[in-house]
């Protein structure tokens, strides 16, 4: 046993930064893992701002990732850190990832994974080479009654899978907002750093993702419809999608960042030979059970009657709201489980292997590019 808390260090998360923060108390919320390390910044004066706000050593705050993926490594065994969580923009994640996994650490990475799918297949390949753990913040998976809707699935209760509606709107792009000076929509609406799209790369890999997980079935080919309405801005902001599913189910995927009045209404129907569900991202602690020859049923979460395996991810008792922290906290406590279990030189709890990797992170890249593909070309296309 070791008898001490799982470290890591950030890369990105910089001042003013958002995610930064909720991967810092995700990873905090169980007590079991702990920020020692960062380089939170390109600016090495920012970097330090945030480690002082932090109350982080100075010596384990960075200039850069390169430095520090560097010295963690030449410390010793007992005192570097465990992982790194890259915070950072697409464009970054690759390089940041490269250099932390060749230097011989787990990584813990924001979605999508990289820009491109040779980055992605290398990444697959380091992961395999080098026999480290990678996770992917595809945090709606780690909400509890999602949990609940997947093994519902694989249970047989609904049946065989025959539909999927799943989609994702906002409104927060629905105006030029890059044009006043917002760092998160200049990142995401710029082809330098967000890739070959906006739509689909920020928030369409979500509703992917959730649909494969919940019904555990690969999604096989998509035709896509994909727009930019807002004049000026470079990538799409709005995109229609037919899918097919591997069991030859079909699917409707919408996601949109122009949907005026819409917050992050991430949303799922899957409708069986049997029954159907349906769960709301926006009243994530509910899931409806829908059949038809008798009434509806409402599951809450932290209820006796909920599975053994949601169970595991429910942290307080029924009627105390759980939500995004949470859902985004069980995934760093099953990847620090995981390392945890490593070091001790034994096999971890099967439910802590549950959280995305670098498989899912190839998956996610190779569906953005077949989604615009297939929204150049107006054809159906192979993912």
């Amino acid at each position: 046993m070791i008898n001490r808390k799982i470290r890591y260090g950030m890369v990105g998360g910089g001042p003013g930064a958002f995610i930064g923060n909720v991967h810092k108390m995700a990873a905090a919320l169980d007590g079991e893992i702990e920020l020692v390390a960062g380089a939170f910044s390109s600016n090495p004066e920012k970097s330090r701002q945030r480690g002082e706000e932090w109350f982080l050593h100075p010596s384990r705050v960075y200039g850069s990732y390169q430095e520090m993926a560097e010295k963690e490594a030449a410390l010793p065994l007992e005192e570097r850190i465990d992982f790194v969580a890259i915070v950072t923009p697409n464009h970054t994640h690759y390089d940041i990832a490269k250099t932390f996994l060749e230097a011989g650490f787990h990584v813990m990475c924001d979605k999508p994974m990289v820009n491109t799918e040779l980055e992605a297949e290398e990444l697959v390949r380091l992961v395999s080479s080098k026999k480290l753990l990678f996770g992917l913040t595809h945090n709606y998976t780690g909400y509890p009654m999602v949990k609940q809707a997947r093994d519902l699935v694989r249970e047989g209760k609904l049946g065989a899978v025959r539909k999927v509606v799943v989609e994702y709107p906002q409104g927060w792009l629905a105006t030029l907002v890059e044009a006043t000076g917002s760092k998160q929509a200049g990142w995401r609406t710029d082809p330098k750093q967000a890739g070959i799209s906006s739509c689909i790369g920020d928030i369409g890999t979500h509703a992917e993702n959730l649909a494969e997980y919940i019904t555990g079935l690969k999604i096989v080919s998509l035709l896509s419809d994909l727009t930019t309405f807002v004049e000026g801005r470079l990538l799409e902001d709005d995109a229609n999608m037919l899918v097919q599913f591997e069991n030859g189910a079909k699917g409707i995927l919408y996601a949109s960042q122009v949907s005026v009045g819409e917050e992050n209404n991430l949303r799922i129907r899957v409708y069986g030979t049997e029954a159907a569900l349906e769960w709301h991202q926006e009243e994530p602690n509910k899931l409806w059970i829908k059949y038809p020859n008798r009434p509806s049923e409402l599951l809450r979460r932290g209820n006796g009657y909920i599975g053994e395996h949601a169970a595991y991810f429910t942290r307080i008792p029924a009627g105390h709201p759980e939500a995004f922290i949470e859902a985004f906290a069980n995934l760093y406590r099953s990847f620090g489980r995981c390392i945890r279990a490593r070091l001790e030189g034994r096999d971890p709890d099967p439910k802590d292997m549950d959280f995305p990797t670098v498989e899912d992170g190839l998956r996610g890249v190779r569906f953005i590019h077949r989604a615009v593909e297939s929204g150049k070309t107006r054809t159906w296309v192979s993912l």
